[in-house]
């Protein structure tokens, strides 16, 4: 499992690919948009910036998966929203929007689980290696 120092690595890189080729690379991975989510830290209360995927977008509502490749402990920006459900989401490198989170319910979770999968699978590994049901969490814009 990549440390925590790992995972902001890769957050600047991509971040660094958005930027050197003006928003042209990196608005998708693995044919997933990508998006850029943006917290409020539950310790520090400072805004904390964290590039996902969504595999799942339906209209307004985009849905992330909380999943941390499959570690045993929830990431610390679903910790984040979970604490402060207001966000703001630029989706390809488009504009910040200011969004609400949300988690999944049971009901929600098991209707979405499958699309979420038929769109990466690597997720379904991810369920694999841990004992916690990995939340994914709808956002919705403010307002």
């Amino acid at each position: 499992m990549p440390s925590d120092a790992q995972f902001k690595v890769q957050n600047a890189l991509h971040r660094a690919l958005l930027r050197v080729s003006g928003g042209r690379l990196g608005r998708t991975i693995v044919g997933m948009p990508a998006l850029e989510l943006t917290t409020i830290g539950r310790k520090s209360g400072e805004p904390r910036r964290v590039m996902l995927t969504a595999p799942v977008v339906d209209g307004d509502t985009i849905v992330v998966v909380a999943s941390r490749g499959g570690d045993p402990t929830h990431p610390a920006w679903f910790l984040n929203l979970r604490d402060n459900p207001e966000v703001e989401v630029s989706m390809r490198s488009g504009p910040r929007r200011p969004m609400t989170a949300r988690v999944a319910d049971a009901a929600e979770r098991a209707a979405l689980w499958p699309r979420v999968v038929a769109n990466f699978r690597g997720y379904a590994d991810y369920q694999r290696k841990t004992s916690r049901e990995i939340p994914l969490v709808l956002l919705t814009p403010r307002g």
